[in-house]
């Protein structure tokens, strides 16, 4: 029990922190090197499979990380681009920080589920793939957003 407070505990955290990060970028002008920076360094946290307790089974690693893109589309819709003095900025959305600790609390609830019935190790490995899986997409759907209007902002 100690471990699913304290690891919902700490999610809350990141979520907060996401949110004054979030807010804060909108402020500079967005780059490819920060839309495709976030993914690539969280791919790292994959190295957590080569401890066998953190292995999950092939149909778990689909679930996971295609409920990761699933949630996605609500952050992909909410990530609005815009020029602004021949730069490109991301504009925060109002409703950001209701769907981040609406996912938050959707993904605490399918932990407390699943978690009685799995090892912690495989919680934590599909938990992962899972933010992932919907980091990956919410990005890759940024990337497409901006380079869109980069090409509009070379033609005009």
């Amino acid at each position: 029990m100690f471990w699913v407070i304290a690891s919902t505990v700490v999610a809350f955290f990141m979520a907060t922190t996401m949110i004054f990060v979030r807010l804060k970028a909108a402020k500079k002008p967005a780059s490819v090197k920060k839309i495709i920076l976030p993914p690539l360094f969280m791919s790292t946290g994959a190295c957590m499979f080569f401890v066998p307790e953190f292995r999950v089974a092939w149909t778990q690693v689909l679930e996971a990380f295609f409920v990761g893109v699933f949630f996605s589309i609500f952050l992909i819709k909410t990530s609005k681009f815009e020029i602004k003095d021949n730069d490109i900025y991301l504009i925060p959305s109002k409703s950001f920080v209701f769907i981040l600790f609406g996912l938050l609390l959707v993904r605490i609830i399918i932990k407390l589920i699943i978690g009685s019935t799995i090892s912690l190790g495989e919680t934590s490995g599909m938990f992962f793939l899972l933010a992932f899986g919907m980091i990956l997409s919410w990005r890759l759907a940024m990337l497409y957003k901006y380079k869109k209007l980069e090409k509009e902002l070379k033609i005009s």
